[in-house]
């Protein structure tokens, strides 16, 4: 039996990611005689799209601020030239044999409020673009309901471990738990898949985030803060 989802940035490692049903992938990472492979094996991979970071050059649709942690630069979710940009890199990995698209990064609602109805708009021009292909959007909690109308699933990305640095990992505090078992519970309110991803380093962490997972009915997976296992 296959296990349901991984998330894999390296590139490569065919063989080990087919034996899940689905694989999350750097879009640019494989060709498309590698999907294809994939593909034959059953495998159903989703291309990584970030929807409110550019990691790109300089462009003016960026925003001075960057994110601490990765270095891409926020953007402007409502430029034209953005959305343009955003759509076109949807359609390539379509075109080159990805199944569907994981929607990245968006998370603005404590950051660019503002900039969540364009979020949306964003969103419903993949979704036409790709239709009807697998569209799997990470949290974008401030977007519901009307995200739950536009994709196939949702990830609730650290739900349960998280990345502390580099080199630690470790469970939420008691009550950002609590909020994170509020928010797994509405979210069983839509028809959706639901999907956890977490953070460990060791098998009593990694015992700890399926086991909560399976509790609020969402099925996970468990990597490094580089996302490199597979």
């Amino acid at each position: 039996m296959r296990e349901p989802i991984c998330f894999y940035y390296g590139d490569g490692e065919l063989d080990r990611l087919s034996r899940f049903e689905k694989v999350v992938l750097q879009a640019d990472f494989y060709s498309p005689a590698q999907l294809g492979r994939l593909r034959g094996r059953g495998v159903h991979t989703l291309g990584y799209l970030s929807l409110s970071e550019d990691v790109g050059p300089s462009a003016p649709w960026q925003r001075a601020e960057r994110n601490p942690d990765w270095g891409g630069a926020f953007v402007h979710v409502g430029d034209p030239g953005w959305m343009a940009h955003v759509v076109s890199q949807a359609r390539d990995a379509i075109g080159r044999g990805f199944a569907g698209l994981f929607l990245d990064t968006l998370n603005l609602e404590q950051t660019y409020p503002e900039d969540l109805p364009h979020l949306l708009t964003l969103i419903a021009a993949i979704r036409e673009e790709a239709r009807p292909d697998y569209l799997l959007a990470n949290r974008g909690f401030g977007l519901l309901p009307q995200l739950a109308a536009l994709v196939d699933g949702i990830l609730f990305e650290s739900f349960s471990a998280r990345w502390v640095d580099l080199e630690t990992y470790a469970p939420w505090p008691d009550d950002v738990l609590s909020f994170h078992g509020v928010v797994a519970e509405q979210l069983l309110e839509y028809d959706l898949d639901l999907y956890a991803l977490d953070y460990a380093d060791n098998e009593e962490l990694t015992r700890f985030a399926y086991q909560r997972a399976q509790e609020f009915g969402m099925l996970c997976f468990v990597s490094d803060r580089a996302l490199s296992r597979v």
